[in-house]
């Protein structure tokens, strides 16, 4: 578990950020980690998100293999597996019948609204979600598209390594999103992520305060390079 203050302070940065702190602490992660595919984010000014997974998959083009009664109680099983620690939650549910952006809407005004009662904070998936204006508020989505029909969508499992959009995901890994994508922070370094994007922002502000100043040339920039050098 992460410490409550450390999450917060996580939030105040934007995804891209993280992607970039991620790349100072641990340089292999400029590869890896992070959605490599683009995701809709139908509530772009929303705040970032950060939480534990809570992995899922779906299948929509056919029915449900289980009768009413197994899927009832593999339903429940599932709730019971989302509302559980650690906590705060963010759902990770890829869709294995492979049509990238989503055939059948698992994601509406109904799960929406469950989802966010039972306390988690945002879905990012790369199937399709639906009912946008019915959405619960302040209930972060990251989807492959905006479709108008469930079809056949049912839960396939949960609990299990996920990967959606490119990014691999397992159960309890904590994951920070924002309308530009979503990232997961192994917990060994998310106590050095706010000095690296403290580090990051410091140099950067060398540069842009000369790129918006009058008379800025290759020249300042050259000076504004040097002086990024000697931060640390």
């Amino acid at each position: 578990m992460i410490d409550a203050t450390l999450l917060e302070k996580l939030k105040s940065y934007d995804t891209p950020t993280i992607c970039n702190a991620l790349e100072i602490v641990d340089p292999g992660r400029r590869l890896t980690g992070f959605t490599t595919r683009p995701l809709i984010c139908p509530f772009p000014n929303l705040p970032p998100m950060v939480g534990y997974a809570k992995t899922a998959t779906i299948r929509t083009v056919h029915a449900h293999e289980l009768d009413a009664k197994a899927q009832r109680s593999q339903r429940i099983a599932y709730y019971d597996y989302i509302a559980d620690k650690p906590a705060p939650s963010v759902v990770v549910i890829q869709d294995l019948d492979g049509h990238d952006v989503g055939f059948g809407a698992f994601w509406g005004e109904v799960m929406s609204a469950v989802h966010k009662g039972l306390g988690l904070l945002g879905v990012v998936t790369d199937g399709c979600i639906r009912d946008i204006d019915q959405w619960a508020p302040g209930f972060q989505a990251l989807a492959g598209s905006i479709m108008p029909s469930h079809a056949h969508v049912h839960l396939h499992d949960f609990g299990k390594e996920v990967r959606v959009a490119g990014m691999l995901v397992r159960s309890g890994e904590l994951v920070h999103a924002d309308r530009h994508g979503a990232v997961t922070i192994p917990a060994n370094l998310a106590a050095k992520i706010p000095a690296a994007c403290e580090l990051l922002a410091r140099k950067e502000a060398v540069i842009l305060e000369m790129a918006r100043a009058p008379g800025f040339n290759v020249a300042k920039l050259r000076e504004a390079l040097a002086k990024q050098d000697e931060i640390h």
